[in-house]
């Protein structure tokens, strides 16, 4: 397969793309309504409350066929598998690191993702970026050194967070199967674990579920604040190049940025600053040349 040049991006993964990141940007918010929830107990019920969510959507949109063909898939079954790992992994140091004052270093991860997600589509998937895109490239990488290098304690978080959502993007990017069942099944092989981590706290703690009505309906919103932005990205990251949907990316974690900043009160160091300007004048110039292609005609 030979790389191909850039091309009009797709509106619809725009879109979904832009919709997903704003999500999972103010993500911080919701996460203070269920704080008193340990990080492990609270993605085990997360996950718990996202597979009926998802099956429901799966039935309206009549996509059951393509369920049961995924299912009876072993190599799409693996690959979802897989991926269905990476998210966990992803979600448990995302809550772990809210919950115990970590935000700028959950921002950070999501800032080193972009250029993670650059690295994955021009080496395994053969895409080509323009000198714009790679002085972007360039940028960033020096505001993630600048964050970094002041933040060596926390840096496990942000590499975590950083590789497990590229590698995770990358595989739904390759597996043949849609957004909802995709999610479905990954919510469906990780159903047992998570119930066994739910009923581990309900013996050892107390279920956090019992503890209220209020703090009972909030853990249950995580079912659909995991499906829906899940669901979009995968819609885009099927849609759009790699290395651009990476750059989109950068909206969540400059929310969540923001968050820490003005929410969380987390103080602001002068590395923390530099890195910010770097990343959003690298995120301006990708914008400016993707804008600036889109308006070129194509080569028929």
């Amino acid at each position: 397969m030979t790389a191909s040049g850039p091309s009009p991006l797709d509106r619809k993964g725009l879109a979904a793309a832009f919709s997903a990141y704003v999500i999972w940007g103010f993500l911080p918010l919701y996460l203070i309504l269920v704080m008193s929830v340990p990080a492990f107990e609270f993605v085990g019920w997360r996950i718990i409350w996202t597979l009926p969510l998802c099956l429901m959507i799966a039935l309206y949109r009549r996509q059951l066929p393509e369920l049961r063909a995924a299912l009876t898939n072993p190599g799409t079954l693996g690959l979802l598998a897989a991926s269905a790992m990476l998210i966990a992994v992803n979600w448990v140091v995302y809550v772990w690191a809210i919950q115990n004052g970590h935000v700028y270093a959950a921002s950070l991860g999501y800032y080193i993702n972009p250029l993670v997600n650059v690295l994955l589509g021009t080496i395994l998937l053969g895409e080509r970026l323009s000198r714009p895109q790679w002085l972007a490239v360039g940028l960033a990488a020096i505001g993630v050194s600048l964050l970094a290098a002041g933040a060596l304690t926390t840096l496990w978080i942000s590499l975590t967070l950083a590789l497990s959502f590229g590698t995770y993007g990358l595989i739904r990017k390759q597996v043949d199967v849609g957004a909802v069942p995709g999610l479905t099944i990954e919510s469906a092989l990780l159903l047992i674990p998570s119930a066994g981590v739910v009923w581990y706290f309900a013996q050892t703690q107390g279920s956090s579920f019992a503890i209220s009505p209020g703090l009972s309906l909030a853990i249950m919103a995580g079912g659909a604040l995991t499906a829906f932005p899940l669901l979009l990205f995968a819609i885009a990251a099927r849609k759009l190049p790699y290395s651009t949907l990476g750059f989109i990316q950068f909206l969540a974690p400059s929310i969540v940025f923001i968050l820490g900043l003005t929410v969380f009160g987390e103080e602001l160091k002068p590395a923390q600053a530099a890195c910010f300007a770097c990343i959003w004048a690298a995120a301006a110039i990708f914008v400016w040349d993707m804008v600036a292609r889109s308006r070129r005609p194509t080569a028929s």
